[in-house]
């Protein structure tokens, strides 16, 4: 029976796709169950900033082998959810974008990368907002679109990080949210939510969400206003608590939001090994009727040593503690419950007027007039990319790991494949758990630059400028025969 399973699971061309989620007032929702998604999500740059190298043709969602490797270990650790930062909208994604829908997993996309005249600048933001920018990150959309599990874009990261940035950044961010989403309401045959990652500095972190939420004259169908807004934060250190890593004023800060809100980026690594216990908050009655969850910085181990797989120069893998730990703690939860919450049926929250008023800090811009389009850049948005990327799902025709992946006690997982799932269903721990017979289970199954300061060296309540219920089996993995 097993055998047949496997040849069924593992003979599959072209998995069914995952329902594309639609943004419902300050919630993900499922359109066909009504649900809420709550986002258990990893950033995913292997390479660092070096795996995105156009001269070369290469980027995370470029090489296919790769991309099933770490799609099957992500199905161990139960993630629904990548982030990739630098993508060359000139690459075929086919394959990785395939490979992760089928094993139930979305992908929110930075639009931007960190070459020259691929981003916005913090510095004199206007030097770097004209056509040939935007069409980048029209590309990107265009690349990305007709996948069913590209869930969100990025207009920026961390652009903002401090109140001299403050002062004239915001407009401009704006502008491109405004942008994107002009682009993709003429040239997409699906809405998809643009929004911004925001560093966790508090001093600029709610002026920054407050001039991105509010609508312009009140109108909540105002395309420079932000779908979605989401935060790398690091407050949450070794054993905190809801109260002392300040996820409570975090939680107050972002109540009432009239978009969803969520982790773009979390999982302070001081002590080392990391104990994730922010996981049962973040999923927890504290948090998530304020915050969709969360992404956990980050899958690939990079000299800023906040990695949960070493990946080798040979396409091999390690499995490293950190991985089990967070593993584990995912595990405790019933995402069952947790992924079954219908939004509430009180008049959900409104977007606020845009002005002066909303921005508390002294030297933050409180003007909302934006940029007008550079020249060239209409033209764009009416005719569309040219030449014009574009991606959809294939075959693929194996959904076994060719490299070779170890555990952190250099024993070889053998037979590790991703599990391909049925249409519409989403990766959570425990969904790809096979008996294999023996006893053991196998298992479910950038970056950006370097970490700015904050996540270096973040302590509870000290953020630096610059940035249950379950069965033990649930925490077997997509390894067959062999346990972690």
């Amino acid at each position: 029976m097993l055998a047949s399973y496997l040849s069924l699971a593992l003979g599959a061309s072209l998995a069914l796709a995952v329902k594309p989620l639609v943004v419902k007032d300050n919630y993900f929702v499922n359109p066909d169950t009504g649900n809420r998604f709550q986002i258990v999500g990893v950033a995913y740059q292997p390479g660092g900033s070096a795996g995105y190298n156009p001269e070369l043709r290469k980027d995370p969602l470029s090489n296919a082998d790769n991309c099933l490797r770490d799609a099957a270990l992500m199905q161990v650790l139960g993630i629904n959810t990548i982030r990739v930062y630098n993508l060359d909208p000139d690459l075929n994604h086919d394959e990785c974008a395939s490979i992760f829908n089928a094993a139930g997993m979305y992908m929110i996309l930075d639009v931007n990368s960190p070459l020259v005249g691929e981003s916005l600048t913090s510095y004199n933001p206007w030097e770097s907002y004209y056509a040939s920018y935007l069409n980048r990150t029209f590309a990107i959309v265009e690349a990305f679109k007709n996948y069913p599990n590209t869930l969100a874009f990025f207009s920026g990261n961390e652009v903002i990080t401090d109140v001299a940035a403050g002062k004239t950044v915001p407009p401009y961010v704006r502008a491109v949210t405004r942008d994107l989403k002009n682009y993709i309401a003429k040239h997409s045959k699906r809405s998809i939510p643009v929004g911004y990652s925001a560093a966790d500095v508090r001093k600029v972190l709610f002026d920054s969400f407050h001039y991105f939420e509010c609508a312009e004259d009140g109108n909540q169908n105002d395309p420079s206003k932000a779908d979605l807004f989401a935060l790398n934060s690091y407050s949450w250190c070794g054993a905190a608590t809801f109260t002392s890593s300040g996820y409570n004023t975090l939680v107050d800060g972002f109540t009432g939001s009239s978009i969803p809100v969520f982790y773009s980026e979390y999982g302070c690594n001081t002590p080392s090994p990391r104990i994730f216990t922010e996981v049962p908050t973040i999923y927890g009655p504290q948090m998530t009727g304020v915050f969709s969850g969360g992404i956990v910085y980050e899958y690939a181990q990079e000299v800023s040593d906040f990695g949960l797989v070493d990946i080798h120069d040979d396409g091999s893998a390690t499995i490293l503690k950190d991985f089990y730990t967070l593993r584990d703690q995912y595990a405790k939860l019933n995402f069952t419950t947790i992924q079954g919450v219908k939004p509430p049926k009180e008049d959900p929250p409104v977007a606020p007027v845009c002005s002066a008023k909303l921005i508390t800090t002294p030297g933050f811009c409180n003007n909302f007039t934006l940029p007008v389009l550079p020249p060239g850049a209409k033209q764009i948005i009416d005719n569309g990319v040219k030449p014009t990327p574009s991606g959809k799902l294939v075959s693929i025709s194996s959904w076994s790991v060719k490299q070779t992946v170890k555990n952190s006690d250099g024993s070889v997982l053998k037979n590790l494949a991703v599990k391909p799932f049925s249409n519409d269903e989403v990766n959570e721990p425990g969904s790809n758990v096979i008996d294999s017979g023996s006893g053991a289970t196998a298992s479910t199954t950038g970056s950006a630059a370097s970490p700015t300061q904050s996540k270096k060296n973040a302590a509870p309540g000290n953020i630096a400028p610059g940035t249950v219920v379950a069965a033990a089996a649930i925490a077997a993995a997509a390894v067959i025969g062999a346990g972690f």
